[in-house]
């Protein structure tokens, strides 16, 4: 712990400050223990004959709560004096999902798993929405305008590092024992992470906001323009989430098709994919080091278009090889690049979001996000049903490329907050 304590906060923080970096890290680990089963989840939809798409709807079903639901829960949020109770809350409920998971696979028929998984994953949307807007808000509280990209590299760095292990562990776990109760098993075993994930995330402290209730007598559309209004003249922040809205329509558009294509076109074993995640995991940690120096010797703009340029390389190049062994090579130095995006999206967002407002201007932003997940992955299915998986993570990549183009002909954002 005092080696972590070290990591884990700069020596000048106050004991408040220091107390909530170290539950920051802390809940990180407890979150990356519960994230080594995310990779996993599709693949066991994949293997239990889930249609194309099925394993679409596995991605977009949050993101259509998020388009429905983004404003209201942001607008409950900011009326809410403390958060962090909430970002514990539903971090803990997405987590048990993973349990419930294995327990109804254990209970139930084969023909009925699927769409039970779906229905689970279903309910865990609007936890999921919740704990994205909180993520922002809380993380956003506790770094200050000068210490997001401090913070957030030494949580990813640890919840990568976390996640890695776990995602090499269960990989090893899955070769051991027969299908499906290596996955019951995995599923069931996570909610370790997401108890020690609440117990030190409801630690965390930040001052509390005065709540912004909408006005006596207004109706609900009157109080939603009223809380939509201030946001029509942050031009900085509409133009980021717009340009943010299309690379992530592309990051979308080959969630879905990576585990297809692992599966039914290149034929991986359980190992195979593990060592695959857990490689793009593990550099994750190097890459959050390295851009945090890049940003600040360059700046934040030119981690920014790397991060986006290398990132639209990755799915046309897995695309183009049925090798795991560079597959594996690929999937490493796309995450080099997913950790300076990581970083970057959340510092550029943050920079135009008023503070005392972020809840609703961070659930908009949510909702550029949401859109984009929900047309993109069923999109990205279907194009694998017409012309086949690899082609469409070909065109994953053209969209990608088009976004880091939009970002690399807009002016940098202004850091205003």
């Amino acid at each position: 712990m005092t080696l972590l304590r070290r990591f884990a906060a700069p020596a000048e923080l106050d004991p408040v400050q220091r107390e909530n970096y170290i539950n920051v890290q802390v809940d990180a680990i407890g979150v990356g223990l519960a994230n080594a089963a995310a990779p996993f989840l599709p693949v066991f939809l994949a293997r239990m004959a889930a249609t194309n798409f099925q394993i679409g709807l596995l991605t977009s079903m949050p993101a259509l709560t998020g388009l429905l639901f983004s404003i209201p829960l942001g607008s409950f949020l900011q009326n809410r004096r403390n958060i962090v109770p909430w970002f514990s809350a539903t971090r803990l409920g997405v987590v048990l999902c993973y349990t419930l998971t294995g327990i109804a696979s254990m209970l139930l028929p084969d023909r009925w798993i699927v769409p039970a998984v779906l229905a689970i994953w279903a309910l865990a949307t609007i936890p999921q929405n919740m704990l994205s807007i909180c993520f922002s808000v809380v993380m956003n509280a506790v770094a200050g305008s000068k210490g997001r990209f401090e913070l957030m590299t030494r949580r990813w760095s640890i919840l990568g590092l976390t996640t890695a292990i776990t995602v090499f562990l269960i990989g090893q776990r899955l070769e051991a024992i027969a299908f499906p109760v290596n996955y019951q098993q995995v599923f069931i075993a996570v909610s370790i992470g997401g108890i020690l994930s609440f117990c030190f995330s409801r630690r965390i402290v930040i001052p509390d906001a005065p709540p912004q209730p909408g006005a006596a007598g207004k109706t609900l559309r009157a109080n939603m323009i009223s809380y939509l209004q201030p946001i029509r003249s942050e031009k900085p922040f509409l133009r980021f989430v717009s340009k943010r809205f299309f690379f992530t329509t592309g990051i979308a558009l080959a969630t879905p098709l990576f585990p297809l294509y692992f599966v039914r076109e290149v034929q991986l074993p359980d190992s195979w994919i593990a060592t695959i995640n857990t490689t793009q995991t593990a550099i994750l940690i190097v890459g959050y080091l390295f851009w945090t120096r890049q940003s600040r010797a360059r700046g934040a703009r030119n981690v920014l278009l790397w991060s986006t340029f290398g990132l639209s390389l990755y799915p046309f190049l897995a695309a183009i090889t049925h090798q795991p062994g560079l597959i594996t090579v690929f999937a490493g130095l796309a995450g080099i690049f997913q950790a300076g995006m990581d970083l970057v999206f959340f510092d550029e967002l943050m920079k135009t979001v008023p503070p005392e407002k972020s809840a609703i201007f961070v659930s908009v932003g949510n909702m550029f996000q949401y859109l984009a997940m929900i047309i993109a992955p069923l999109l990205g299915t279907t194009l694998a049903d017409w012309i086949g998986i690899g082609p469409a993570l070909i065109v994953a990549a053209g969209v990608r490329f088009l976004g880091y183009l939009f970002f690399m002909l807009d002016k940098p954002a202004e850091n205003r907050y």
